[in-house]
């Protein structure tokens, strides 16, 4: 995907979380993390502490890998908070190049929950 496609395609998506949420700001990439952790998590409520939020933003970018298999979901422990295995090192070198490979899998991730909920 080019970067002016993945630019456009990014903003979009900000714009869809920050409508369904309605906020005033777009959201940045750690809250979009978090709110993918939150929904794979299944259990949303109003407050999580700094550690909890680190999980989820965790939870978020293993889901989003683990369609590329670089993760696999092993399991949930008993509090029902999911866990993974890294199967392989992420590929995307830099920061930057790491961030490119999050935003494409946000994009298809949220590309497919607007599909199943109508948004």
């Amino acid at each position: 995907m080019e970067d002016w496609q993945l630019d456009f395609d990014w903003l979009r998506i900000q714009h869809l979380i920050k409508d369904q949420l309605g906020n005033d700001r777009l959201p940045d990439m750690n809250t979009v993390l978090i709110l993918i952790g939150i929904q794979e998590l299944g259990m949303p409520r109003k407050k999580w502490t700094k550690e909890e939020k680190q999980d989820l933003m965790h939870i978020g970018v293993c889901s989003l890998l683990s369609h590329d298999g670089y993760y696999e979901f092993i399991g949930r422990d008993e509090d029902g908070w999911p866990h993974f295995k890294q199967l392989r090192k992420v590929s995307a070198e830099g920061v930057d190049n790491q961030e490119k490979l999050l935003k494409a899998e946000a994009i298809k991730y949220f590309d497919v929950l607007a599909k199943e909920n109508s948004w």
